[in-house]
């Protein structure tokens, strides 16, 4: 199959290098095209580590090139850019042209689904609760590939459309995917966001310096609790909403082959495979620009929707804020563009289960 991947990071070209081990031709595109600059030149993708190939995607010059020329367009973007690339692709996307979102954050498949809407087209979107792979961008034309995720969480809206999307995100990257109850447990599965505040939050400081740090390596028994305590925040939420999500350890199991135990053991455990990682050397890291206006944010306000408060997540939010200086509540396009604040729990609930 055709599959246009927006975005050219890590998460892209690792989807793409396993698009093609599959037997399907990637293209890419960068909304700058900076990005991919030296791949359109002729210079190969080189993908490193967990996934090892060496190939030449194609280059879209445009949103509308991408979808254009492709059987599923698949957004491989920050949270942050998600709203410009639904923007930039609904008015090119054909009638059941299937949509991927790795990974979904802030309901965006519902802000998609009501741009479709407007045009009176109906396709299947497909909501990941995480990526494919981790992993960073060496270089333009090299990724290292840390990890390919043994198991992703799926749904789609309309939520009736599910089994066909696990059947067309298996037959395009592999025996990997779970389904879920609905957009509501895919929003409530991605853990990113938490794990990344404990993560980013107890090292800011090397962050800030730019030093090389081992990720896994310092979730210590102190992180790894704080961890755990926002895990819980998590799972009261989505009780409250009456869907099922996996634990955080469950998650560590599921995606790294890890025997259960606790976080931090599990941490040293990957540590001690080689396959922790490396934690962000910047202060400009999505651990915080993307995952706290698109990831905690959408948790607080769940929780303030089911009454169960997440005081954790909210103060994380607020002690992010200040130590950047600015206000990472106010820097979700997305649920302001789909009037959330004003939406009841019944509302959205409907609108998760078939869209718009």
């Amino acid at each position: 199959m055709r599959v246009s991947i927006l975005g050219a990071g890590a998460a892209a070209c690792g989807a793409a290098a396993q698009l093609l081990a599959m037997g399907h031709d990637p293209m890419l595109w960068s909304p700058s095209g900076r990005s991919t600059e030296a791949l359109a030149a002729g210079a190969p993708l080189r993908a490193t580590g967990a996934i090892e190939a060496g190939f030449h995607p194609r280059i879209a010059g445009s949103a509308e090139e991408a979808v254009a020329s492709a059987d599923v367009v698949m957004l491989a973007m920050p949270g942050y850019a998600h709203k410009m690339a639904f923007d930039a692709i609904a008015p090119h996307l054909r009638e059941a042209q299937p949509v991927i979102i790795s990974s979904h954050a802030s309901f965006g498949a519902l802000y998609l689904s009501r741009l479709l809407a407007a045009r009176k087209v109906r396709a299947s979107i497909i909501a990941w609760g995480t990526t494919l792979t981790t992993g960073r961008k060496v270089s333009p034309t090299e990724v290292a590939v840390n990890s390919l995720r043994s198991k992703i969480d799926l749904a789609s809206v309309p939520q009736n459309a599910s089994a066909e999307a696990q059947a067309l995100c298996t037959s395009l990257f592999g025996e990997r995917f779970v389904l879920r109850e609905g957009l509501l447990a895919i929003a409530l599965s991605n853990l990113n966001p938490q794990n990344h505040l404990a993560i980013a939050l107890f090292n800011l400081t090397r962050m800030e310096r730019g030093e090389s740090w081992g990720q896994a390596e310092n979730v210590t028994p102190a992180v790894g609790r704080v961890m755990e305590a926002l895990d819980a925040e998590r799972l009261a939420i989505a009780e409250a909403f009456g869907v099922s999500v996996r634990t955080i350890r469950e998650h560590y199991a599921f995606s790294y082959q890890l025997p259960v135990a606790s976080i931090a053991e599990m941490n040293a455990e990957l540590h001690g495979r080689g396959k922790g990682g490396l934690g962000p050397a910047t202060l400009e890291s999505r651990y915080v620009l993307e995952d706290a206006p698109y990831g905690l944010l959408p948790t607080v306000l769940l929780g303030r929707l089911a009454g169960r408060p997440a005081t954790l997540h909210e103060a994380g939010l607020t002690l992010l804020s200040a130590a950047y200086g600015r206000d990472f509540t106010s820097e979700n396009e997305l649920l302001p563009a789909l009037g959330f604040d004003a939406m009841t729990r019944e509302e959205l609930a409907a609108q998760a289960k078939n869209g718009f």
